[in-house]
């Protein structure tokens, strides 16, 4: 395997594409644009993959078509954000910036808006595995790949009774989804307590079994099939008549087009091609435990405490809740408190955590990303605003990306992700 080092090269003054941001997104849409014989280059501060590619819960997430904001959450809002232990959280500082955010939020929560959301997102989710599995087998990963689908766990009735609402409009959708007994809860996940935990099953989806070596994977077909790296921070964005101008400290790249996929930090560039996107930041933790012997079979979500318990190589990840807050803050240790005191609900005799982390999820009000074609110019392309869905949606999104650039994009397909929806 090539090091990291090895890849990185001094930016060429001039390129086909160049996409800003080397994460999933960034990463699968290099691959699929260099498989048709493209010139790429990726540019991104810091190690490929090593953001909330590398930090996620490892799970491609097909079922997940139901938005963030919906009609539970907005009942249950105020005190989601009252409880500094709830699953939402805000860090009260940035709330003054959060305001239009949140305003907006409020606003994609109501019942027709969370069912045009999440239709739009299903649209997306249905073509999410095989996309996935297509990926895996050209970049030779498909060994960090497990289908074994995934667990949601309802610990008390009223919560598996408010989420009736959602597992009809999954229904709807044609989303594969089994509820089970606590007896087949068990029969699934034996080393769970026995507390009469009711499921929610989804057979279908997949995990990762280590998040940074599929990241190294994708880098490594990609640089195979002639992907160029740059470690350097884009600053500036500037359109000219046949392309686009990049700039940051010490660096001047003239691309035929610009592919927008810098994640939570895309806002200010889109805003220099001329899209106003209302994105703000999830900041997002993960915990991890050594363990000899896995103690779970699939990806575990109690949906009370709002993270994922995934089983992983050589350890058990705990990872999500969401807390608003922008990227500037350090990480929140009550929030890393959380998780541990959350996962000893279920393994009590887990040692210490071997890792702790924070990362950035970018987020949008209505859940669905930002794809398409900048107003400015059709010489940039935004790829970012994922939220939750970042690694469920990458090799989908590279498609979508590449069909632009091909002049094979379908307008209608691509309407609900546009740039400018959320235009007054």
């Amino acid at each position: 395997m090539v090091k990291q080092e090895d890849m990185v090269v001094a930016a060429p003054e001039t390129v086909e594409i160049a996409i800003v941001g080397a994460g999933v997104i960034g990463l699968a849409t290099a691959l699929r644009l260099a498989a048709e014989g493209r010139e790429v280059l990726l540019v991104d501060p810091n190690e490929p993959g090593s953001g909330a590619s590398f930090g996620n819960a490892g799970t491609i997430a097909e079922y997940a078509c139901m938005p963030v904001g919906n009609p539970g959450v907005l009942r249950a809002l105020p005190k989601l954000l009252l409880d500094p232990d709830s699953p939402f959280s805000l860090r009260w500082p940035a709330l003054f910036q959060l305001a239009p955010w949140l305003v907006s939020f409020v606003r994609e929560s109501l019942p027709a808006a969370t069912r045009a959301n999440a239709l739009a997102l299903a649209g997306l989710l249905a073509e999410a595995l095989p996309a996935w599995e297509e990926m895996a087998k050209e970049a030779d990963m498909a060994d960090l790949l497990r289908r074994n689908g995934c667990l949601y766990l309802y610990r008390r009735e009223s919560d598996f009774g408010k989420a009736a609402g959602g597992r009809a409009l999954r229904a709807g959708f044609g989303v594969h989804q089994e509820v089970l007994t606590p007896g087949e809860v068990a029969a699934l996940e034996p080393r769970l307590p026995p507390t009469g935990n009711r499921g929610l099953y989804f057979p279908d989806s997949m995990n990762l079994t280590d998040p940074k070596a599929l990241m190294r994977r994708l880098l490594d077909a990609a640089t195979a099939r002639g992907v160029s790296v740059a470690q350097a921070a884009i600053s500036g964005l500037q359109i000219e008549a046949d392309g686009a101008r990049l700039s940051g400290c010490g660096l001047r790249i003239k691309a035929s087009t610009v592919v927008i996929a810098a994640g939570a930090q895309s806002r200010a560039l889109a805003m220099q091609a001329g899209d106003s996107i209302p994105l703000e930041t999830e900041r997002g933790y993960h915990l991890e435990f050594p363990i000899e012997a896995p103690l779970l079979n699939r990806p575990v979500c109690p949906v009370d405490l709002g993270f994922y318990m995934t089983p992983m190589t050589g350890r058990l990840r705990v990872a999500g809740t969401v807390e608003l807050g922008g990227l500037a803050a350090p990480a929140n240790p009550r929030r890393l408190a959380l998780l541990d005191r959350g996962v000893r609900q279920f393994f009590p005799s887990l040692g210490r955590p071997s890792s702790e982390w924070l990362g950035f999820r970018p987020s949008l009000p209505d859940s669905r990303p930002v794809i398409g074609l900048s107003r400015g110019s059709c010489r940039v392309i935004h790829a970012f605003g994922h939220g939750h869905l970042g690694l469920t949606l990458a090799p989908i999104t590279a498609r979508l990306v590449a069909d632009l650039i091909a002049g094979r994009g379908d307008p209608d397909r691509l309407a609900p992700f546009a740039a400018d929806r959320f235009d007054a």
